[in-house]
């Protein structure tokens, strides 16, 4: 494992003159390992087999966004889940279908809409986490509660703190457009 900065290896590029630490080449392989990982079509298919579930990852990448957060447009879905606008709206519409969510009028503009589970798709994300976090406690099941608060505390700082460097990307690429 190496732990010595590296230089980005395209000549020219905007980064090309920013070195980058050992640390964060080794958290870029450890994250690429963990997306791997749980990105496997065949891992999916048996979380999907364990929870009672049938929905792609797609969909449940949606689902357990709109659970971890109040009703959102589509449009901020798609800023959080990082893909575009047209993704969330065929995702969206394809779980109305299943039953798994509704739109609700925007409190603050009625002729906007928010994403709102129903019951059955509350009850999707429940079976779809239960079965998840089995399978972490037992791959974890040697770390301190300590460890793992650290881990989690990490994580989700991490994970703010990429969300938030993504939305300056959009405005300073916004600002900079042409009026």
């Amino acid at each position: 494992m190496s732990t010595s900065p590296a230089r980005n290896p395209v000549p020219g590029s905007p980064l090309d003159s920013a070195p980058v630490s050992g640390d964060v080449i080794e958290i870029e392989r450890a994250l690429n390992r963990i997306v791997y990982l749980t990105g496997r079509v065949r891992q999916h298919e048996r979380l999907m087999a364990l929870a009672g579930v049938s929905l792609d990852r797609a969909a449940v990448a949606l689902l357990r966004q709109i659970t971890d957060s109040e009703p959102l447009r589509p449009g901020e879905l798609a800023v959080r889940l990082g893909v575009e606008a047209s993704h969330v709206t065929r995702q969206v519409q394809q779980l109305e279908k299943g039953g798994y969510v509704t739109r609700v009028p925007d409190p603050d503009d009625r002729r906007a809409q928010r994403i709102q589970l129903t019951p059955a798709g509350q009850e999707a994300v429940d079976r779809v986490r239960i079965a998840s976090c089995q399978g972490m406690e037992f791959a974890l099941a040697d770390w301190s509660p300590e460890e793992l608060r650290q881990l989690a505390t990490l994580f989700h700082r991490m994970v703010d703190d990429f969300l938030d460097r993504a939305e300056a990307d959009i405005e300073s690429t916004d600002a900079s457009r042409p009026a």
